[in-house]
């Protein structure tokens, strides 16, 4: 969301820590709730430094599929910022295909301003031997050879795994097609204990059948995957996460400014059996 840009791989060995298998996440990811879940955005803070006065939109995250066919993912990010002189729509849409089992991505990214497109980015990702290799198809056709990442929903099935397992902090680097599509990212996650909504909690009545249910609180910190990185993330982002994988209760802090997003609409589709 609102993706910056990422530059060259880090090794798994110099970060301290160790990529689990795949099969581990494969096996969890029957978990996942397929849903349609809307957020209304809003400016929390804002310095001088970021030119903002004002900003507010919506996001739009759709998950469908199963372990056995594949998940889907249709993402829209849409925002009206105002820098005090003058203002400007920006829209991100993305579409996306992930196979746990053959360990496939596919993806599509488009960009617009003012309903112009800025960029788009499409490609295929699939595990290999040595990592993950990229297969891109616009904005330029090549090939590029990564180190071993996690796709979006093996990271989400990550998150939960720990958070199951009261782990407070793990580290890990993911590929999701976002920027260019030839770069990953390094995260750092901390889950918090697993806790009951209160009274009046923001959006928790949005939850439908779960406005009752625990969460746990996420906070996921993203970073440039690059030795000559000064530390500091791109970007976090906390929210209340689900035992099924539906979040709510959003901040997104993007360092000069930051974004709340509160859960406007939710609605559960049928879980796919596998055949």
């Amino acid at each position: 969301m609102l993706r910056t840009s990422i530059v060259a791989a880090l090794t798994c060995a110099t970060l301290g820590y160790v990529m689990p298998a795949r099969p581990a996440a494969a096996q969890a990811s029957g978990l996942l709730m397929p849903h349609r879940a809307v957020y209304d955005l809003e400016l929390k803070d804002a310095s001088e430094r970021s030119g903002i006065s004002g900003m507010y939109g919506r996001m739009v995250y759709e998950f469908n599929g199963s372990a056995c066919e594949g998940y889907t993912v249709s993402f829209r990010f849409v925002t009206k910022v105002d820098t005090g002189e003058d203002s400007r729509m920006t829209d991100l849409q993305t579409t996306t295909f992930e196979d746990l089992k053959n360990g496939n991505f596919r993806f599509l990214s488009r960009s617009f301003t003012d309903e112009q497109l800025d960029k788009e980015v499409r490609g295929l990702a699939h595990d290999d031997k040595d990592g993950v290799r990229v297969e891109l198809s616009a904005p330029d056709k090549k090939e590029v050879d990564l180190a071993e990442s996690r796709f979006p929903t093996e990271h989400m099935l990550d998150v939960l795994d720990h958070a199951r397992r009261g782990d407070t902090f793990f580290e890990s680097r993911i590929f999701d097609g976002s920027d260019s599509g030839d770069r990953t990212l390094l995260t750092t996650t901390m889950v918090g204990k697993r806790t009951k909504p209160v009274a009046g909690e923001p959006d928790a009545a949005k939850a439908g059948q779960f406005a009752e249910a625990e969460y746990w609180p996420v906070t996921i910190a993203y970073y440039n995957d690059d030795k000559a990185g000064d530390g500091l993330p791109l970007y976090r982002m906390s929210f209340k996460l689900y035992d099924n994988g539906i979040i709510r209760d959003l901040t997104m802090d993007y360092g000069d400014f930051v974004l709340s997003g509160k859960l406007a609409d939710l609605e559960v589709f049928k879980l796919a059996e596998c055949k």
